[in-house]
């Protein structure tokens, strides 16, 4: 009777061995994730959107290179300048459809504080792959234009995420 609980004991030590083997696993894959969960290649994709719209803080640059008002403001989000042409389906980090602007208080202009990626929900049903790793959070669109939509604050700190839909900065 003593063998036997001594080898109960032996195999549940081995099964508390066993199962915590795949959480160091685990583990030792999210090194590569920064404190906000974003690996280092999805920083390199987010400092290529940047560097392809530093020069849309100007708004009428952005306009000149042919995204237009959509005449739609949204709390949270700001307004919405979209390139048209670029609505293809295709999602290129350098390369967002919408910019994202929001009023500077006490001025009269317009400060660029995000971007916004649209693919047409007739591209694909299921969410698009976006951003390397799981952290963008594509949405389907609530007001009925038929468009999956990612949003990612490159120019404003979102304290709930770079990915968040609606950013509390943004009046």
């Amino acid at each position: 009777m003593k063998t036997f609980r001594l080898f109960l004991i032996l195999v549940a030590v081995c099964c508390l061995l066993i199962s915590g083997a795949p959480m160091t696993t685990h583990k030792a894959s999210a090194l590569a994730l920064d404190k906000h969960g974003l690996s280092a290649a999805t920083h390199k994709e987010l400092a290529d959107a940047r560097r392809a719209t530093a020069k849309y803080h100007d708004v009428e640059q952005a306009e000149a290179d042919g995204y237009v008002n959509f005449n739609l403001y949204e709390p949270g989000e700001g307004f919405h300048y979209i390139k048209l042409s670029l609505l293809d389906g295709n999602f290129d980090p350098a390369q967002p459809e919408m910019l994202l602007y929001a009023p500077v208080p006490g001025e009269d202009r317009l400060q660029l504080v995000g971007v916004e990626y649209l693919v047409p929900l007739a591209f694909s049903s299921d969410p698009p792959a976006g951003f390397t790793g799981d952290a963008d959070q594509w949405r389907r669109d609530m007001e009925g234009f038929g468009l999956w939509e990612l949003n990612a604050w490159i120019w404003l700190h979102n304290p709930e995420g770079m990915f968040a839909h609606d950013n509390p900065r943004v009046p």
